[in-house]
């Protein structure tokens, strides 16, 4: 067993290590032309630090580095190039490298292949992200067996789903919302039969996540239109709308997709939660009546469904903090935030996904008792 586990563990390192590679180095065409691609490069030594005061702000200054590089990756692999890294004291953020640094480079040729120059663009970071990666997959077989081993399976089927079926469709103007309930039944099918098998509990969990998982739904189109919601409240939307396809998007569609889809995660727990507990139960008193069962169901999800719909807002919460402490030192007044597209698009996110979830532990509960003293009926 745990060869086969250790197999499976080189597999996904292989698999996440070329998707890493193919996302840094990977040729995106966009307007009938090659976008640039990076390249990896250790900062061997500082070469010269100077400081320069800009043309644009009294007082202000612009440090320029002057930097000696070894390319790692690439065509010109094993190179040494200089290039120069300024860093504007205007700008908020900056790239400033030190000795040893790892760092993406782009790279200007001539019409011979010969580089001109060369930009650095960000510091690399990925491998540390495929580290973590390694630790999290780790620590799910180590200590859920069989269990973290679907886990992780699981988890690269709803990555796949999302990443390279349901984005690149909307990309292409397919219907978000559409889209966005397709994938989701379908990631919730795929995911509580791998975890648990094709059996009363999975059929229970499946329905009352999916059933939870459209209220939220229903609800986001039913406020989003009342309230007039653009979908275009965040920077990144008004950025996509600038995209070559960005006039066939349909931006309340992608707020309706973002919604379902960060409600998804904790209405399967507690679907699942709710299914198990009362199949648990029913194998220690199979005379339970259907109402005893919905009464036990019930009392576990009440205890869930605190600490569950805590999660949502704080993950939304945890998510525009940058946001919140901006409004708080402009001291904004809170009728003027609460009305703003992008902070009402964020209530409504944290609670369509609560609603969603509240609606999930009586529909699972009602679901799972019925299933469970229904099928027993028909075998007497």
């Amino acid at each position: 067993m745990f060869k086969k586990i250790l197999i499976f563990l080189t597999l996904i390192i292989i698999i996440f290590s070329n998707f890493s590679i193919s996302l840094a180095e990977g040729n995106l065409e966009g307007n009938g032309q090659e976008k640039p691609v990076p390249v990896r490069a250790k900062v061997l030594e500082i070469l010269s630090e100077d400081e320069e005061e800009t043309s644009y702000a009294e007082g202000e200054t612009t440090l320029i580095q002057t930097i000696e590089l070894k390319i790692t990756s690439g065509e010109n692999k094993g190179e040494k190039i200089i290039v120069e890294n300024t860093v504007d004291s205007m700008f908020t953020y900056n790239i400033v490298v030190e000795e040893s640094d790892k760092v993406l480079l782009y790279l200007e040729k001539d019409e011979n292949g010969e580089i001109i120059q060369g930009y650095i663009s960000e510091i690399a970071r990925d491998r540390y992200l495929l580290y973590l990666v390694i630790i999290f997959f780790l620590l799910l077989l180590i200590v859920g067996g069989l269990k973290g081993l679907k886990s992780i399976i699981t988890l690269l089927i709803t990555a796949f789903a999302v990443l390279k079926i349901m984005l690149p469709l909307i990309l292409k103007g397919y219907n978000p919302i559409y889209l966005s309930i397709i994938v989701s039944i379908a990631i919730i099918a795929v995911t509580l039969i791998i975890i648990s098998g094709f059996n009363r509990k999975a059929l229970a969990a499946i329905i009352g996540t999916s059933a939870g998982v459209l209220v939220a739904g229903i609800i986001t189109l039913i406020v989003s239109e009342l309230a007039s919601l653009t979908g275009l409240g965040t920077e990144e939307a008004q950025m996509l709308s600038l995209v070559e396809q960005g006039d066939g998007f349909n931006f309340k569609g992608i707020l309706f997709a973002g919604i379902i889809l960060g409600a998804l995660g904790a209405v399967m727990d507690v679907s699942m939660s709710i299914a198990s507990s009362i199949n648990e139960i029913k194998i220690a008193n199979p005379d339970m009546t259907t109402k005893e069962l919905i009464k036990s169901g019930m009392n576990v999800g009440r205890d869930i469904m605190g600490t569950m719909s805590n999660t949502l807002i704080l993950a939304y919460s945890g998510g525009s903090i940058h946001l919140m402490l901006l409004f708080m030192a402009h001291d904004f007044n809170i009728i003027d935030i609460i009305n703003r597209d992008m902070i009402a698009s964020e209530i409504l996110r944290a609670l369509a996904g609560s609603i969603g979830l509240i609606f999930t532990v009586p529909l699972t509960a009602i679901i799972a008792s019925s299933l469970y003293n229904r099928i027993e009926k028909k075998h007497d």
